[in-house]
C-alpha cells in the first residue's frame, strides 16, 4: 500500500495553508493569553473585577497576598502562605502574567510562554491542594494541558506573529 506525502504546490507562496484546527488552536492561544494578560491588568490597576482599586499593585497592594494567604490551611499552605506579599514574588508573578499573556496574544515566544505558564499554573494548583471539588483535576491543570498543546501545535503561526522572518530564524521566539 503506497502512502502519499503532501508536497507544497509550486507557486502557491511560502505561507502554508491553515486548517480549521489551526484556527481553533489560535483562538485558544489568544483566549488563554487574554486570561493571563487580564489578570495582570486587573491586579496592577484594580479595575474592580477580581481586584478593587484600593488593593491594586499601583496602589501599594500585593497581587499575591490574597491567593497565597488563603492557602494557609491547604497541604502545602505553609510554604505558599510564607511567600505571600514578598516583593520578589509579586514582581515575578506579575512579570510572568504580563509576559505569558503578551506572548500568547501576539503568537511569539509561545513555547516559552507555554512552559512558564504551565509551571505557574501547576504551582497555583499545588497551592490549592487538596482540591475541594475533585481529587486532582481542576482548571489550572486543564489550562496547563492546553498550553502544552499550543506549543506542540505551533499555534503562534495562525492569527499571530509566529510567521515573521525574525521569529522563524530565532528559536526562542517560536
Amino acid at each position: 500500500m503506497a502512502t502519499t506525502v503532501n508536497k507544497p504546490v509550486p507557486g502557491a507562496g511560502s505561507a502554508a495553508a491553515h486548517r480549521p484546527v489551526d484556527y481553533a488552536w489560535a483562538i485558544a492561544r489568544i483566549s488563554i493569553g487574554w486570561i493571563f494578560l487580564w489578570a495582570f491588568l486587573d491586579k496592577a490597576f484594580g479595575w474592580g473585577f477580581a481586584t478593587p482599586a484600593n488593593k491594586a499593585w499601583i496602589a501599594g497592594g500585593s497581587p499575591t497576598t490574597g491567593f497565597l494567604k488563603g492557602s494557609g490551611e491547604n497541604a502545602l499552605g505553609g510554604f505558599f502562605s510564607s511567600l505571600a506579599g514578598q516583593a520578589w514574588v509579586d514582581w515575578l508573578f506579575m512579570l510572568g502574567l504580563l509576559g505569558i499573556g503578551t506572548a500568547l496574544v501576539l503568537g511569539i515566544g509561545a513555547c516559552i510562554a507555554a512552559a512558564t505558564g504551565t509551571i505557574m499554573l501547576v504551582l497555583m494548583w499545588a497551592a490549592e491542594l487538596p482540591l475541594a471539588n475533585n481529587p486532582f483535576m481542576d482548571d489550572h491543570i486543564i489550562y496547563a494541558i492546553v498550553l502544552i498543546g499550543l506549543a506542540l501545535a505551533n499555534a503562534g503561526t495562525t492569527l499571530g506573529l509566529g510567521n515573521l522572518p525574525i521569529v522563524k530564524r530565532t528559536a526562542w521566539l517560536k
